[in-house]
């Protein structure tokens, strides 16, 4: 028998998202539940968090995933790059540097997600986003276009996974 610990609970949902496709908070709440581990849906949501566990788009639909064995450890400045990196290389469909914003589009359902991880990637030249449905908006501090531009091309080359530091 496995103690309640925080740890047995998190290996418990690392368990449960490699053996089935799990979309939702409430669900993993749920299969916790049945497996004798009762938590909240804010533990479900930190735990997820601390386990690095992105939406990602599968067969079925969208589905919680873990980063593989040898990725960076969550919550690291080079977790926080690398997460955003996945996601963009998932869920960004075109990318528009116009005036002083960079718009982003992304399938339907996907600009939340992507919206957080710009939040919590903390772009220096980003003062903030909004997100919707399928369009992300990035403010930016400078009403510069060079900046827009500069930054909606950095964020394509993260998309086709190729190091920022790269050129074309």
């Amino acid at each position: 028998m496995a103690p309640l610990t925080k740890a047995a609970r998190q290996a418990r949902i690392a368990e449960l998202l490699e053996a089935r496709p799990v979309a939702s908070q409430t669900e993993l709440g749920r299969l916790l539940a049945g497996s004798g581990v009762a938590v909240t849906q804010a533990t479900v949501s930190r735990d997820l968090d601390e386990l690095g566990a992105v939406k990602v788009r599968t067969p079925a639909g969208m589905a919680y995933a873990l980063p593989p064995e040898g990725q960076p450890r969550p919550g690291t400045a080079e977790a926080v790059d690398a997460r955003l990196g996945r996601l963009l290389e998932e869920l960004l469909v075109s990318v528009e540097a116009t005036g002083d914003l960079v718009v982003l589009r992304t399938p339907p359902g996907g600009a939340h997600l992507l919206g957080s991880a710009l939040d919590r990637a903390g772009l220096p030249d980003v003062a903030g986003t909004v997100a919707g449905d399928d369009t992300v908006l990035l403010i930016t501090r400078s009403t510069a276009s060079a900046v827009c531009t500069t930054l909606a091309e950095r964020l394509l080359r993260l998309a086709e996974g190729r190091p920022l530091g790269e050129h074309q």
